[in-house]
């Protein structure tokens, strides 16, 4: 455990950041993580209350760290990575965008032939997805956790608890998606605004 992933997971998981919550989603265990949160803490990084916040100086000290870890990768490997992840992006907030609405108006579920239609397409964008995690993790070694925790997601799917698709106070399928995009657009030296603008928000 670093203080990047640390810091990083504050950042990614806002305002429902908490000790236990880390401890899980960096696969931590959470006495070990209390002790790094509270030396955080005491140092200014963080800030403790219901939920956990990055300072000013813990921002700052995020972007320092974030930006040592791009100096040391290659840039066109990520570039190329994250050109792959934008396609199966696509498709997958395409799939998001189905298993909610149905004919325009919100997805009531009671549907269950269109449901499993929709849910059958999932397979193939972590098929796709796969594979540009492990390329990116050859670059930023720390995002290969993300397989794990998408294969989880989609376990939980797959068992029936269709939930863990798109529920965002967990780390739904969904959840873990916007946090390794988040991931893969500042790797690669850019912004979510950056990325809207381009029309790949």
């Amino acid at each position: 455990m670093t203080e990047l992933q640390v810091l990083q997971g504050v950042r990614l998981k806002g305002r429902i950041a908490d000790t236990d919550a880390l401890a899980q989603t960096i696969g931590e265990d959470p006495a070990a993580m209390t002790r790094v949160v509270d030396s955080l803490t005491e140092s200014g990084l963080l800030l403790a209350g219901k939920s956990l916040r990055l300072t000013e100086a813990g921002r700052e000290r995020l972007r320092e760290l974030l930006a040592a870890e791009r100096a040391g990768i290659d840039q066109d490997a990520l570039a190329s990575a994250y050109d792959d992840f934008r396609s199966v992006n696509a498709a997958f907030k395409e799939l998001v965008s189905d298993w909610q609405l149905k004919d325009g108006s919100p997805n009531t579920h009671d549907d269950a032939d269109y449901d499993v239609a929709v849910l059958a397409r999932l397979d193939r964008v972590h098929e796709q997805v796969m594979p540009v995690i492990t390329t990116a993790a050859t670059q930023l070694p720390r995002l290969a956790a993300y397989a794990d925790k998408l294969r989880a997601a989609l376990d939980k799917v797959h068992s029936g608890d269709t939930a863990w698709l798109t529920r965002p106070i967990i780390d739904s399928y969904h959840t873990v998606w916007f946090e390794l995009h988040e991931e893969l657009i500042g790797a690669a030296g850019l912004t979510r605004e950056d990325e809207a603008r381009a029309g790949h928000g």
